[in-house]
């Protein structure tokens, strides 16, 4: 069995579609596990106060007319802030999407989402790492069922949950422990969740543009009109909140 030094909560999402700055939630799903391995789970449709692209409907199956009474993001915010504080965050792809979208509609309804001194696991590296293949391919392979309702947030995060366990038994390698877990796979050094900066030698740089590769701090000091033209730009606001602390810190040395 998995030994959890603290909650872990498995988040799926279904959205307008995948732009982490301008789309909204349609529905989220937490499968919260517990140290003694009780499982409780939170599913709610959102209003994301946008039409749904007829693409994005035509995956989850979620319409305009299904979320037009559903709360907004920015009324849930507290209640779902509550359900994972303290909690270790897990889903597949969810380093990449999941996370930082929930991130983002935080930061919109003036929440800090604080994840420093939280494990973030990404359940879709273990699979690409051993087999290279997606959700529902993984659900058949490691737990030799088929996975219904695809996409549907609550059997996405459900069936998440059911192939990190049978990973745990087919990979002894792994481990019994989250932190086993991610230091075969590694864990990344992650600035901001749209990786417009990484970390090169511990240092924040940019990751895309004519300063790709160079010191974001060398930058604002050299250029501080680009900080600017970014905080003016369509960049998440997570990367600006980054890009702010940076530059806060960076005129701190200064002084």
């Amino acid at each position: 069995m998995l030994k959890l030094n603290r909650p872990m909560a498995i988040i799926d999402l279904e959205t307008t579609g995948v732009n982490l700055g301008s789309d909204r939630i349609v529905e989220i799903a937490i499968v919260k596990i517990g140290t003694d391995g009780s499982k409780i789970v939170k599913r709610k449709l959102i209003n994301p106060e946008m039409p749904i692209p007829t693409a994005a409907s035509d995956v989850h199956g979620i319409s305009d007319e299904m979320v037009k009474d559903a709360p907004t993001f920015k009324q849930v915010a507290n209640e779902i802030k509550q359900f994972i504080e303290n909690c270790d965050l897990a889903g597949y792809n969810s380093n990449r999407f999941d996370i930082p979208l929930l991130a983002e509609e935080f930061l919109r309804s003036g929440l800090e989402f604080d994840v420093r001194n939280r494990r973030m696991l990404d359940v879709q590296r273990i699979f690409h790492l051993m087999e290279q293949r997606t959700l529902s391919a993984a659900y058949k392979f490691y737990c030799n069922k088929s996975l219904e309702d695809a996409h549907s947030a609550e059997a996405d995060a459900t069936a998440t949950w059911e192939v990190f366990l049978a990973q745990l038994e087919k990979y002894p390698q792994l481990g019994d422990s989250l932190e086993s877990v991610l230091k075969v796979i590694g864990e990344e050094a992650i600035v901001d969740f749209a990786r417009r900066f990484t970390f090169e030698n511990g240092v924040e740089v940019f990751n895309f543009g004519k300063h790709k590769g160079r010191p974001v701090a060398d930058v604002l000091k050299s250029e501080p009109q680009y900080y600017d033209w970014m905080m003016k730009g369509d960049f998440p606001l997570h990367t600006k909140q980054k890009l702010t602390e940076i530059l806060n810190r960076t005129l701190l040395k200064k002084g």
